[in-house]
């Protein structure tokens, strides 16, 4: 389990295809490093990824196909930064929210406002993503915990406004328009929203009305 809190950044340093997937190696700062194990897992720009090998600072990890096909790691090139979070011990503080990388798709920019220091970056979610997208609900975005400042689940809409810090200690200051991130929606609203939408469909059964998308 992560919290969405970036603790360093990981520069990718090769990137070699498999037959399963792909292999990558990255650089990772020392202070990440402790008590660093094989079999580890580490959330890389939001993808849980298990520690295949340690030589000093590089730290190398295999994704598998299904991965590469839900995720935007197959984007990343050799020199790119990626987002890095040790997995979350009992008993530390969670400043952002609870993130299992486990990723639901990912999510096109639609475009970069840059207002001083700060950004506003809006998004196009998927569906069927776009059902759990709610103003001040929890987004997980490249493995951020960033907070909705707006959402249209009809459009597939949200944006997230990033602060310098964000800006400065993550790697999203690396992406473009039409550039791809990682998403994970917030796995409590997931399953509120999928009950209800089961309650609702049962009730309109039993009414003999259909299920409510078919009304």
């Amino acid at each position: 389990m992560y919290t969405g809190i970036v603790q360093g950044l990981g520069r990718v340093v090769t990137l070699t295809p498999t037959v399963s997937g792909l292999h990558l190696t990255l650089r990772i700062p020392q202070a990440l490093l402790r008590d660093l194990q094989i079999g580890a897992s580490v959330s890389v720009d939001g993808v849980c990824l298990s520690v295949v090998t340690i030589d000093g600072e590089l730290v190398s990890f295999d994704a598998i196909n299904a991965t590469l096909e839900r995720t935007n790691l197959g984007d990343r090139l050799v020199g790119d930064v990626v987002n890095i979070e040790r997995s979350a011990r009992q008993g530390d503080e969670n400043g952002g929210h609870a993130m299992y990388g486990h990723v639901s798709d990912t999510a096109r920019i639609s475009s970069i406002v840059l207002e001083g220091p700060r950004a506003h970056v809006e998004l196009h979610v998927r569906a069927p993503w776009r059902n759990y997208l709610f103003p001040r609900g929890f987004l997980s975005i490249n493995g951020c915990s960033l907070t909705l400042a707006e959402a249209d689940s009809e459009r597939g809409y949200c944006r997230v406004n990033l602060i310098p810090e964000t800006i400065r200690v993550t790697g999203l200051f690396q992406y473009r328009a039409g550039d791809r991130l990682n998403i994970e929606v917030e796995q409590q609203t997931q399953v509120l929203v999928d009950v209800i939408e089961r309650v609702l469909e049962r009730q309109a059964r039993r009414a003999g009305l259909g299920s409510p998308a078919a009304s």
